[in-house]
């Protein structure tokens, strides 16, 4: 669509010819709707941005100037401010400080620290009670997240043996922890 063409329904839009409104709503909408969406990134927002966006252009139609710029830039700039503050809106609005007080202090209290230390200080003293290669892959397995298979390679044995290792290392682990 030619810029005069587009400029020309401004002027009629700006003497309030629902004609024209609709006629430049039919050829400017999907250059409109593309730029909202590409901005908001959502098709509803997009839509509704749009309505927002033609309202605009209803109300100010009479303040695009021709001599200024080719009017497909000004419809252009009025779809991309709206869609900005289409995003500002989205945006929370930060708690009162005052609120802030209910929030639930998620970490854990002194009694609960105390405990994983002893507990961490306990599985500690049973690791040293296996040999230091078993307590090492055990370490590598379960902490480092090697796999069975890593393990075997690094330790140069097979892959079933490795298994028997943990699986007995373990065990004896959860003896010593249970005493």
């Amino acid at each position: 669509m030619a810029s005069e063409e587009i400029e020309a329904l401004i002027g009629r839009v700006a003497m309030r010819d629902q004609k024209a409104f609709a006629v430049l709503y039919k050829r400017t909408s999907p250059k409109l709707y593309a730029v909202c969406l590409r901005i908001l990134g959502n098709r509803t927002d997009a839509e509704e941005v749009l309505q927002e966006i033609y309202v605009k252009i209803w109300q100010r139609a009479e303040r695009f100037i021709a001599s200024e710029g080719p009017a497909m830039p000004w419809l252009t700039t009025i779809a991309r401010n709206q869609s900005i503050d289409a995003i500002r809106a989205r945006k929370p609005v930060a708690d009162e400080i005052d609120t802030a007080y209910d929030l639930a202090d998620t970490e854990p209290g002194p009694e609960e620290q105390a405990m994983v230390k002893g507990e961490g200080r306990r599985i500690d003293r049973c690791m040293e009670e296996l040999e230091a290669d078993r307590a090492k892959a055990v370490r590598s397995a379960y902490v480092d997240g090697l796999s069975y298979q890593e393990l075997a390679e690094q330790y140069a044995v097979p892959l079933n043996t490795m298994r028997t290792w943990l699986r007995r290392s373990l065990i004896r682990l959860r003896e010593c922890m249970d005493r």
